[in-house]
């Protein structure tokens, strides 16, 4: 399999299509599909991670428009869990506050599961996973980042390529799975499924 193969991206966040980009990789083809992302009773984050991208690859395999032709479907799902705690993707302001409450001062966990479908249909996957300590914070910082609106729709109530990395005290682990696309998981999948990045421009 080779370079010559299409690569759709199931997802329609410009943050993964951004750090695509930085691979040299445009997809073909943007397709997302509409899920229900509430954990299962007991999901620990991992699984809850990896079980939602495949399911979006899936779901946007059967999507694709007649006669698209053979394909790569990538799909990622980003869970920032405190312990087992897996916070919501704040929508309003009361749950970007509650995340913030929770996160303040501690360590917390962001893991973000890959799922590829290659062109013969099988899936593969990879997890990426972050460790993340934000600084205690103050009732000022908590205004001043609510006010943003960079928490509205992400998973944990934050976003570390807007204001919130000056909240972050320290980072373990892949700054780009933080964002929402671990790059060296996403290298490692695509080449190590037949996916020729290194013959692309």
């Amino acid at each position: 399999m080779g370079n010559d193969l299409k690569l759709v991206l199931a997802s329609a966040s410009p943050r993964r299509r951004e750090l695509l980009d930085r691979l040299g990789l445009a997809p073909d083809l943007i397709l997302a599909a509409d899920l229900d992302e509430s954990p299962r009773p007991g999901e620990a984050p991992l699984a809850l991670a990896a079980r939602l991208a495949a399911d979006k690859a899936r779901a946007v395999q059967g999507l694709l428009p007649e006669g698209f032709g053979p394909a790569y479907i990538l799909a990622a799902d980003t869970v920032v869990a405190c312990g087992n705690r897996i916070l919501p993707k704040a929508e309003t302001e009361a749950e970007a506050r509650r995340c913030l409450a929770l996160l303040s001062g501690r360590r917390h966990m962001v893991a973000t599961g890959l799922a590829l479908i290659r062109p013969d249909g099988e899936l593969r996957g990879r997890t990426g996973t972050s460790t993340v300590t934000f600084k205690r914070l103050s009732a000022d910082e908590v205004e001043w980042y609510i006010a943003s609106g960079d928490w509205r729709g992400k998973a944990g109530g934050y976003a570390i390529q807007g204001r919130a990395e000056a909240l972050v005290r320290a980072l373990s682990g892949s700054h780009s799975n933080v964002v929402g696309l671990p790059l060296f998981e996403t290298w490692q999948l695509l080449n190590g499924n037949g996916f020729c990045l290194t013959a692309r421009p």
